[in-house]
């Protein structure tokens, strides 16, 4: 069984990220590398709109795998002696990873994919809730083994982490149902107000966004920062923003679950290259490997299949995962880019 610890268990102080404009009492602390991204409805399972039943309950009936041995005698001795994989996650976006309707159970596809590869490698799922702007410094300090919350490959981040691929990485543009927006670029966005997450890699396309708008001498886009999931929904929702852009997952949740919302517009995380989300470890510390090994066998065997399809997730599915670290990381962003243009 995965076992849940509080995140309080070994506190670090850490510096607050910047922010272009800051509402409520922090900066989207809560959020995958999705960033702003509301949770939704926490009803009990009924049949969304695209015909996905999402369970949100605290009872997940997870789907479990065998121990291989082979892959479990590859696991690093010091990740391994514990007998745990301890694994980081922000709990903040259906139907990535989010709290159940008790709201103290992390539930989610992440945590779904991570009980696979715990499962394979012999180890007991230990995971660690955090907010998404502690997870890098908490990985490099050994607090978390690997992280899985969304976070997409970009060559900031491979210098320090090594990646373990397992999704596609979209981002998604919401808005209220009555909008008439066609979201594909920069051009846009011009002059509306946009709420996203800090740090993240959806900012980073914004602010790229919004250079080239100022280039063309056209309004850029006024970026919004919400505390929480809540704020940044009711905020869309009621008009005090024209759009939200978060995780395509959740966006899509929210289309099928909500009266009121729609999605309006797809970006890949790693605009304008490709980019894949990852499981995270510290670089070189030989876990990425046995991840992907892990990633692999679950493919092969049909289990990953069926947690994304689970999930309404079955065209974020990969072919199979690959190890990606700072010394593979241009060769994966050109292989992707050929993929792109072919």
């Amino acid at each position: 069984m995965a076992s849940f610890t509080s995140p309080h268990r070994r506190v670090r102080s850490l510096a607050a990220l910047p922010a272009v404009v800051i509402l409520g009492t922090a900066a989207l602390s809560a959020c995958a590398d999705p960033g702003a991204s509301a949770s939704g409805s926490s009803a009990a399972p009924t049949a969304a709109r695209n015909g996905v039943v999402y369970n949100t309950a605290p009872d997940q009936q997870r789907l479990r795998a065998e121990k291989d041995a082979a892959l479990a005698a590859t696991v690093p001795e010091l990740i391994g002696k514990d007998g745990k994989l301890t694994v980081a996650t922000t709990a903040g976006s259906i139907p990535l990873t989010f709290h159940a309707t008790d709201d103290k159970t992390p539930i989610g596809v992440e945590l779904d994919l991570a009980q696979l590869v715990a499962d394979k490698l012999g180890l007991e799922l230990d995971i660690q809730i955090t907010s998404w702007e502690n997870w890098p410094l908490k990985t490099q300090s050994g607090d978390f083994e690997a992280v899985f919350s969304n976070v997409g490959v970009n060559k900031d981040r491979v210098k320090l982490f090594d990646f373990a691929t397992y999704r596609a990485a979209y981002m998604g543009f919401e808005a209220r149902k009555t909008a008439t927006y066609d979201i594909k670029g920069a051009d846009d966005i011009s002059g509306l107000k946009v709420s996203v997450g800090s740090g993240t890699n959806q900012e980073k396309i914004l602010l790229a966004w919004n250079k080239e708008l100022e280039g063309k001498g056209k309004a850029p886009a006024v970026l919004q920062y919400y505390s929480t999931d809540a704020d940044t929904i009711l905020a869309l929702s009621s008009g005090r923003t024209d759009l939200n852009i978060g995780p395509y997952p959740s966006t899509v949740y929210r289309e099928n679950t909500r009266d009121d919302l729609k999605v309006v517009g797809k970006v890949n995380a790693g605009w304008p290259s490709e980019t894949l989300v990852a499981a995270t470890t510290l670089r070189g510390n030989g876990l990425a490997p046995v991840l992907t090994e892990a990633l692999n066998s679950a493919i092969e065997d049909g289990s990953y299949a069926e947690v994304l399809e689970r999930w309404g997730l079955s065209e974020e599915a990969l072919p199979e995962s690959k190890t990606i670290t700072e010394e593979s990381f241009a060769a994966a962003q050109a292989a992707a880019q050929t993929g792109k243009t072919s």
